[in-house]
């Protein structure tokens, strides 16, 4: 069976998704502990939000990046995910979506969420042919992000560092 080259790979309920994120312990470990983020994570910039567990263990090299150092599931709802989607513009132009690369810049810059798609990643860390999605969320999306769509976040960074010593090479 072929891999549709884009799809949001994720693990999901009928009300929710989880999306994975990494953070230095000063920002993931109260947000983990208190199912919310802490006063000092930054509302007002661009956030990344990844469905694919593996694209998160590539970006933040399962947990051992300087700054990202714990990993995060976040649960949120399928409402607010479905809300970021429908509000966001692609993080690039592209001739046929388009009328033009200047109405493309106006709509970056109104939309509160970006998609991006990325090679998603297998084990070993190596891309595949299909793409994953990124989802960074900024102003308003942020906001609700933070302030309303979040179901819990687990600190899933042990599990992480499980599979990883697994599949590192020896």
């Amino acid at each position: 069976m072929d891999e549709p080259k884009h799809q949001i790979r994720a693990q999901y309920t009928d009300s929710t998704i989880t999306v994975y994120q990494a953070y230095a312990p000063g920002i993931g470990l109260p947000a983990a502990r208190e199912g919310r983020f802490p006063e000092a994570w930054q509302r007002d910039r661009m956030t990344w939000i990844k469905p694919s567990f593996l694209w998160m263990m590539y970006r933040c090299g399962w947990g051992t990046k300087e700054g990202q150092e714990t990993v995060l599931a976040v649960e949120i709802t399928r409402q607010g995910f479905a809300w970021a989607l429908a509000h966001a513009c692609l993080s690039h132009y592209v001739q046929d979506l388009h009328a033009d690369h200047a109405e493309w810049k106006r709509q970056l810059k109104r939309a509160p969420a970006r998609v991006q798609w990325d090679p998603e990643r297998d084990l070993r860390l190596q891309p595949l042919a299909h793409r994953s999605l990124q989802l960074g969320l900024s102003g308003e999306a942020a906001h609700l992000y933070a302030d309303e769509w979040i179901v819990s976040i687990k600190d899933v960074t042990p599990l992480a560092r499980t599979i990883h010593a697994h599949v590192r090479p020896r």
